[in-house]
Parts: C-alpha cells; sequence; structure tokens
C-alpha cells in the first residue's frame, strides 16, 4: 500500500485526537506530507476516526490530484494544502475543534503568552482569522496569511490549525495550544491574565532550542 506508515499513523493519531476530546464525531482532520513523493495523505470526509482504516485514507498531490484512495477526502484539503505549500518545514497538519481554542476562535481573540510553552508555535502569540466558510479556499487563505511565522493558527468560530516537523510535533502543537487556551480562558474567569513580555519570550524561544537530549525530538517542557 503507498504511503502505508503514513496512513497508519493518521489513523492512529486520528483515534488520539477523539479520545483527548480535541475533536468531536467526524469533526477535524489530519494530514502527512511526503515531499519526496510530492503526495499528502489526508484523512477522509465524514469517517468516524475509530472507523477509519488505512485503506480509507487519501492521497493527492497538493493541487488536488487524487493520487490512491477510493474515500472522499476531508473537505479542509485544501486548508492544508495551503500549510504545505507556505510553510516549507511542515510535514504534518492537524486541525482540530477543541473547546477552548474554539472558545477563543468564536470571541475572535487570539491566544497570548499567559505560559511560555505557547513558544511552541514560534511566536509569543497564536492569532485567529477571521470567519470564512469552512472547506472554502477563502479559509484556507485567511489562515495562512494571518499565521505569519506561528505554527499554529485559531479558525474565527471553527477550531485550531496546528503543524510540524511530523505528526507527533504538530499533534503535540495542539494539544499544547490547547492547554494554553483553557489556562488564558480559566485565568480570564478569575482576573486579568499576566502575559509575559515580549523580552521574556525571546529568552524562551532561545533557551527551546537546545531543549531536551543532544540529537534527540522534544516531547514536552
Amino acid at each position: 500500500m503507498l504511503m502505508q506508515e503514513e496512513r497508519e499513523l493518521i489513523v492512529e493519531y486520528g483515534k488520539k485526537m477523539s479520545a483527548a476530546r480535541l475533536s468531536t464525531g467526524t469533526s477535524g482532520n489530519i494530514s502527512i506530507y511526503d515531499p519526496e513523493k510530492g503526495l499528502m495523505a489526508i484523512s477522509p470526509s465524514g469517517i468516524d476516526y475509530f472507523f477509519t482504516r488505512p485503506e480509507d485514507i487519501v492521497l493527492m498531490d497538493l493541487e488536488a490530484r487524487v493520487a490512491d484512495g477510493a474515500r472522499k477526502p476531508s473537505s479542509e484539503w485544501e486548508l492544508h494544502t495551503t500549510f504545505y505549500k507556505r510553510k516549507p518545514h511542515a510535514r504534518s497538519v492537524v486541525h482540530t475543534h477543541s473547546m477552548f481554542c474554539t472558545t477563543f476562535a468564536v470571541l475572535g481573540q487570539p491566544l497570548q503568552a499567559v505560559h511560555y510553552v505557547i513558544g511552541d508555535a514560534g511566536t509569543a502569540e497564536v492569532p485567529c482569522a477571521p470567519y470564512r466558510t469552512f472547506g472554502t479556499p477563502e479559509l484556507a487563505e485567511a489562515a495562512s496569511e494571518i499565521c505569519g511565522d506561528s505554527d499554529a493558527v485559531l479558525l474565527g468560530n471553527h477550531g485550531l490549525v496546528a503543524c510540524g516537523r511530523d505528526i507527533k510535533s504538530a499533534y503535540g502543537l495542539a494539544c499544547n495550544m490547547e492547554y494554553i487556551a483553557e489556562l488564558q480562558y480559566r485565568a480570564m474567569c478569575v482576573g486579568i491574565p499576566n502575559v509575559l513580555t515580549a523580552g521574556q519570550m525571546v529568552e524562551v524561544m532561545e533557551r527551546f532550542q537546545t531543549y531536551g537530549q543532544p540529537g534527540g525530538k522534544k516531547s514536552g517542557y
């Protein structure tokens, strides 16, 4: 099976995403991109993640030409391809409808540096794109334009998109952004959050460069 490992990973992480309640029902989607093959593996449209099989995963290039798979790809395929085109380091994209990130997306407010782990996104603030209809090129364009240097972006009245160098990184970023969003929400319920300064976040970003074991991949902070 073409890109079997990537297909199996999408099935695995789709179940993780649902079990962690980062998305409910058939919402949310996941993809992995192989630049050498020029193909993206993406979850199918409207199939429960606990019933999705590797053969249900659709393979397509970044111009939407299907290379393998009998299923209809996720309605957000263009959101994924746009991120791969605009962020050359990205090898996986995870789109969730997690509760706290979506709460701020409904408010149209960015995630702020209420905790240093927001630096995992590569910036001190995760912006919120204006609302656009799901599954449209307008949504993909709005999200990719406003995210800038960030590897995560909120979608107005919709959810979150996170990308990374592999599926573990992209999924981990989505989890970290949900953690930040919950902290920000809870702090705002009590009072005014103490947001880290730009200088403090510069120091955080510098220290992230040497976090973890030599030659290893960070899995937390």
